[in-house]
């Protein structure tokens, strides 16, 4: 089953971890994925929740608000996807991940396309 690894991470927590292990920790994660095969993919990095914009439309009115909705300490900060037998081993893959020290994993089975 494929799934989407969601990263969540409070970005003090993060700017605070030593950095030069925190990116060995990434690139020995991504190197791990890509040795997985096919249906893992590296991971793509967003710029901070801040640099975000968000944009809703309802009864023919466009609102935009800079920055991140939700005013959380943790933000979305990238993903990974994933294909593996069962939510177990997506649970492994997710603790593996370097910024579950520093936030949360959110793990989602993707739906799959059916043919018509």
């Amino acid at each position: 089953m494929r799934y989407m690894m969601i990263i969540h991470h409070d970005a003090e927590a993060m700017a605070k971890a030593p950095q030069q292990e925190l990116w060995a920790e990434y690139a020995a994660f991504n190197q791990a994925l890509n040795k997985a095969g096919e249906g893992f993919s590296g991971g793509l990095r967003l710029s901070p929740g801040k640099q975000g914009t968000v944009v809703r439309s309802s009864g023919g009115k466009t609102d935009v608000l800079d920055g991140p909705y939700a005013d959380t300490r943790e933000q979305l900060a990238g993903y990974f996807f994933i294909d593996v037998p069962d939510i177990e081993q997506a649970v492994e893959w997710a603790n593996r991940c370097p910024s579950s020290k520093y936030g949360a994993i959110e793990i989602r089975p993707i739906v799959e396309q059916t043919a018509s």
